[in-house]
């Protein structure tokens, strides 16, 4: 009897510390697996260190897109700011221009940072110098002309140097060699480009630099006043009979193929000729200035004969009774020295096939 209760009291002994030996060690394995007050799980610094890596490719991948994006003028915003007179760029005190040049239409081009933007309308370039008493500083240019443009509304879209290929074709054009004073050393010194966008023009800035002087270029876009008319039908005939071939005036957006509606008029005369005389067959030739790189002339002027071959097209004439051919600049009807003259070469011939 006393060693059977022997017996049982030592078996409850040991249940009594099992037991106590499981509650111990879940203590210390809850206290192991629960953070102190104030600092994260495990878990949970892996969930915030994966959000914060997250966020930051985000923001990256932002940054290459906004950086990938070409640069076009609607993206900026709008100036309101009172202009005063053309070209709106004062200098600092002791500064003046030299072999100043100035065009009431003529075409320029500007570096954007991604490419060569090319602006038709009212044109000025001059050299800046800086008189015997004042050391010239290109720094002192350009803050004054930073500080003057983001008070009229616009925005600086380039600082440094630009890319070779940029330089050369832009120093190697007819515009280039006009207005080589306000362009200045482009190939070796660094130049800035702004631009004021407002609702009804854009104004495009370059300052540059050559030596011990600046190079200040500033073109405002205007539309271009046309005054060729309309050629009708049968004057289109009688030019094609007598000499097998007719200049018409049709009119593209800058440096593209397309046509503007000013020129439907005309597109609707050829069309009625066409649908006239079902055998004519035409041969649509385009043809420009020689501002830019022959290469780019010849593109853009076959671009432009194609664009109004489909025009023709698309009204109702055979595709077969029409080809499209550019000639680029190789065919010059006037002198390309003034803006009378390339308006003339800029044209579309019907050539009789």
């Amino acid at each position: 009897m006393n060693l059977t209760f022997g017996s049982n009291l030592s078996a409850v002994r040991v249940s009594l510390l099992a037991a106590s030996l499981i509650l111990t060690l879940g203590a210390c394995k809850g206290s192991a697996e629960t953070p102190a007050e104030g600092v994260a799980s495990p878990a949970a610094q892996t969930s915030t260190s994966a959000s914060a890596e997250s966020s930051a490719q985000s923001a990256a991948t932002a940054d290459e897109n906004q950086k990938a994006r070409p640069f076009a003028v609607p993206d900026l915003p709008v100036s309101q700011a009172p202009l005063g007179s053309f070209p709106y760029v004062g200098l600092p005190q002791g500064y003046a221009r030299q072999d100043v040049v100035d065009s009431p239409f003529d075409r320029v081009p500007f570096w954007t940072g991604d490419h060569v933007e090319w602006i038709e309308g009212k044109v000025h370039s001059s050299v800046l110098q800086s008189n015997s008493d004042r050391p010239y500083s290109q720094l002192e240019l350009s803050r004054n002309v930073q500080s003057l443009v983001e008070t009229l509304g616009g925005k600086r879209i380039f600082s440094g140097t630009l890319p070779a290929d940029a330089s050369g074709n832009i120093g190697s054009s007819k515009a280039g060699v006009q207005h080589v004073g306000g362009i200045g050393d482009i190939y070796n010194e660094p130049a800035e480009t702004y631009v004021i966008h407002r609702d009804d023009r854009d104004i495009w800035i370059h300052l540059g630099s050559s030596g011990n002087s600046g190079a200040l270029l500033v073109a405002e876009t205007k539309p271009v006043q046309i005054t060729a008319k309309v050629i009708e039908a049968d004057t289109l005939k009688q030019a094609l009979e007598s000499s097998g071939k007719v200049s018409i005036q049709v009119n593209f957006a800058t440096d593209a193929a397309e046509i503007l509606p000013d020129s439907e008029p005309q597109i609707q005369q050829v069309t009625q000729l066409l649908k006239a005389d079902q055998d004519l067959q035409l041969s649509v030739e385009g043809h420009t200035d020689d501002s830019g790189s022959a290469a780019h002339n010849q593109t853009l002027s076959q671009a432009r004969a194609e664009s109004v071959r489909n025009r023709l097209v698309g009204a109702g004439i055979a595709a077969d009774r029409l080809a499209a051919k550019g000639l680029g600049q190789s065919q010059p009807l006037a002198e390309n020295s003034t803006e009378d003259g390339r308006r003339t070469n800029r044209r579309v011939e019907l050539v009789k096939r």
